[in-house]
């Protein structure tokens, strides 16, 4: 990957987001860190020096696409890639569950996607960019019990596919489609402990390869797909990284 490439990647300070953060820096490219909590972003930053920086932001705030598109141009001059991370995921069943979470997922999930794909445009068509978004398995497969988020997953797969074919050819639009990863989300999901755990044996005992997935094994990938020398010529792909839970 050229030292040149500048990346946003939202969601960055926890997770699968802190690993494709690392997998991206590793390879060279300098990163716009998003997230809705400073401290963890800053570790990054004192860390990797002028190769990150650093903004605090909920990406689904008024406002908020503008002003990660202008720091990332300010900081590295261009932008190159923008990669989707930032999620939300609360669980219930659909007679128990607050609508509003669901309005609050659509908003994580899809719109600010979207909508910092649409601030980012003109830079990336400059540079002949792409957008990664990370999706989940839930965006492919039933989701009893977790039916509004794998909805949220499922629309925003409809808007990389169709992007896809209407930015081409000048920015490629792809997307990674996690199974189970050991992240902290697992505590954030809105489920009890008993629920949770539950939860994580049921999708342990439905993944082929036996164990959960590490943030930094869907960093690779980011890092592939945001490679122009690699992955030029991919676009409009949803690609399973997923243990084969979705074979």
């Amino acid at each position: 990957m050229s030292t040149a490439q500048s990346v946003v990647i939202t969601g960055a300070a926890t997770g699968i987001g802190r690993g494709i953060t690392e997998c991206v820096l590793k390879s060279g490219a300098g990163v716009t860190a998003v997230g809705r909590r400073e401290e963890p972003l800053r570790e990054l930053k004192d860390r990797y020096g002028d190769a990150v920086t650093v903004v605090a932001e909920d990406v689904s705030a008024p406002g908020a696409a503008e002003r990660i598109v202008a720091a990332a141009t300010e900081a590295f001059g261009r932008l190159d890639a923008v990669v989707n991370n930032a999620g939300l995921a609360r669980f219930g069943e659909l007679e128990t569950t607050d609508p509003a979470l669901f309005d609050a997922m659509l908003a994580v999930n899809v719109r600010a996607p979207a909508e910092l794909i649409r601030c980012a445009l003109p830079q990336l068509r400059a540079h002949r960019g792409s957008v990664v978004n990370i999706s989940s398995v839930g965006g492919a497969l039933s989701m009893p019990g977790r039916a509004f988020y794998g909805a949220s997953k499922a629309a925003l797969n409809s808007l990389t596919r169709s992007l896809a074919r209407e930015l081409a050819p000048d920015v490629r639009v792809n997307a990674v489609m996690p199974g189970p990863v050991d992240t902290p989300m697992w505590h954030e999901t809105g489920l009890d402990g008993a629920g949770t755990e539950h939860l994580r044996v049921g999708l342990l005992a439905s993944t082929p390869m036996g164990r959960f997935g590490q943030d930094t094994e869907i960093g690779r990938w980011v890092s592939l797909l945001i490679d122009p020398e690699v992955s030029g010529w991919v676009t409009g792909a949803l690609i399973p990284v997923d243990g084969g839970r979705t074979a």
